[in-house]
This record gives structure tokens, C-alpha cells and sequence, in this order.
């Protein structure tokens, strides 16, 4: 029902209206608040028919490397807040397919609007104190294309050096119509919850966007579970209430179950305590989510 904000001087949260919890709240909910690392993952508890995982995207070696302009220093560096206007779009957002390679930042790494292209803003290793990992989208030759934080559906093309990669085991695939949430690991269906999702003007945004990282609940509503904070951001940030202006979409869980299923929040993904719980114990920063209006 909200969206969730962090950053080195506030952290997430917004509570409902109509629980007679002001808005004011929310901005002040996460103040001073430093993200945490996820726990080690123990096993899965279930598995279910395997989809085969995508193999990483790779360059044609018959393609040349087009030359990387130099990055002027003063270029805006991607934060918590909106990213830099001008980089484009996603080219398949509602691509279900495992992302099985992340990208993180060794220092400041411009990021281009296409190969060859402008340098818009850098990518630094950490948002908020947290290391960034980018799910990796698409690569030519000396360059690669990753999802952008705090913007939606779309990618930032980095030249070859500054970052190293990891490997993602896992995926978290949302079908809007139906309000469920899969949770995927090397390609197999691992568990699937009910969730809540965003109402009328606030849905949930639809296309590819990533784990940022996780905080502590900044109140009682969220189940004494923790925070995670994805990549995304309200479609439009002008619909949702003054207080959550800047914040961006959340997965998390409720003090109750009562509205699983339903279109209630500010755009946030919600599901149950337990499965809350199970998720910040296996999922890493830069995991994959993509949210569509339902699977084939």
C-alpha cells in the first residue's frame, strides 16, 4: 500500500490513509535508516516444472567496438532519486526469461545512451551504502547494456572496464491480473504467494526492474519484516500522495493478510509474512523482477 524510500539520510515507508496514519509520517519513517545485506540463502523448500534458464547475452565477434566518448566529470551520478533523463528504453521489458548476470560497479562507470553514444550519468558502486548490482539486458562487442536503477524500463550501455559481474540464480515474475508472485531459482518455479498490489492510477509498473536492496521496518504495519526496495519507480509520481513523492516501489509484507489479491496499494508488491521472509533469506541485490499482466 505504499511506496518504499531509503537513502543515507531517510528511509521507506508510508502508511495508509485510511488507517488514520498521516502521510507526514512516511517521509520521516525511514530517517537515518542504512540498508542490510541478505542473509545466507538456506535450501528451497519446493520446486516445481523446470523452464530452462537464458544463458547471458553475447556480442557477435564479427562486430567492431565502437569507441567510448570520454565522460566529463560533472556528470550526474544515478542515485535513490530519479535517474538522468535521455537513456533508452528497455528493448523487451516484458521479457519473463531469467537475467542471469549481474553487473557492479568497481568506481564511477558512465553510463551511454547507446554504444558509441552520449555519457549521460555515472553508475557509482554504492546507492545509499549499499553496493549496486544491475541486472545485465544485452551486450555488443565492448559494450553492455543494464537495467537502470530509480527509472523504469530502461537500460544505461557501459564500455568494458570499471565493473565486475556475478552470477543470479534467481527471478521474481508478478502477473498483475491474477496477483501472484512467482519466485523462480536456475529457471524451475520454486514458490508461488497471492499478493496486493497497486490501485487505480497507482498500479503496479509493468516491465523489468531489479532487487536495490533491503531496510528494516520502519513500523509495526509492515509485520516486523524487512524492506525490499526495487528498481522501479511510480509510472506516474505525480499520483501518488505528497508524502511518497521520490520513493519508489517497494515488496514487503502487511500487519495482515485481509486485502491479498486485491488492487489496494500505492503501487507496491505485498505478500505474506512468511513469504516475505523466505525471500530477504535467498535473494540477492540485483535479482531480477518483472512484473506483466499475466503469463501465457
Amino acid at each position: 500500500m505504499l511506496f518504499d524510500r531509503f537513502s543515507a539520510r531517510r528511509p521507506p515507508g508510508w502508511l495508509l490513509a485510511a488507517l488514520g496514519v498521516p502521510l507526514l509520517l512516511v517521509v520521516a519513517l525511514l530517517v537515518g535508516r542504512a540498508l542490510t545485506a541478505t542473509a545466507p540463502p538456506p535450501a528451497p523448500t519446493a520446486a516445481a516444472p523446470p523452464t530452462p534458464p537464458t544463458a547471458s547475452p553475447s556480442p557477435s565477434p564479427l562486430e567492431s567496438v565502437p569507441p567510448a566518448a570520454p565522460a566529463p566529470a560533472d556528470l550526474p551520478v544515478i542515485t535513490y532519486d530519479p535517474a538522468p533523463r535521455g537513456f533508452p528504453a528497455d528493448p523487451a521489458p516484458a521479457d519473463t526469461s531469467p537475467l542471469g548476470e549481474g553487473l557492479r560497479p568497481d568506481r564511477n562507470v558512465a553510463a551511454y545512451d547507446a554504444p558509441g553514444g552520449r555519457p549521460l550519468a555515472f553508475l557509482a558502486p554504492t546507492i545509499s551504502g549499499v553496493r549496486l548490482t544491475v541486472p545485465i539486458v544485452e551486450r555488443r562487442a565492448g559494450w553492455t547494456a543494464v537495467l537502470l536503477p530509480s527509472a523504469n524500463r530502461t537500460v544505461g550501455w557501459l564500455p568494458s572496464g570499471g565493473w565486475t559481474t556475478v552470477a543470479l540464480r534467481d527471478q521474481i515474475v508478478v502477473e498483475r491480473r491474477t496477483h501472484r508472485l512467482t519466485w523462480n531459482r536456475d529457471g524451475r518455479a520454486v514458490r508461488s504467494w497471492p499478493v496486493s498490489l497497486g490501485m487505480s492510477g497507482q498500479l503496479t509498473p509493468l516491465g523489468r526492474t531489479f532487487v536495490l536492496g533491503r531496510t528494516p521496518p520502519p513500523q509495526d504495519v509492515y509485520g516486523g519484516v524487512d524492506i525490499f526496495a526495487l528498481g522501479a519507480i511510480p509510472d506516474d509520481p505525480d499520483a501518488v500522495p505528497t508524502g511518497l513523492r521520490g520513493a519508489h516501489i517497494g515488496l514487503h509484507s502487511w500487519y495482515n493478510d485481509d486485502t491479498l489479491g486485491e488492487n489496494v496499494t500505492n503501487g507496491c508488491i505485498r505478500l505474506t509474512r512468511s513469504a516475505q521472509r523466505q525471500l530477504l533469506a535467498e535473494l540477492e541485490p540485483g535479482t531480477g523482477l518483472v512484473v506483466v499482466d499475466r503469463l501465457p
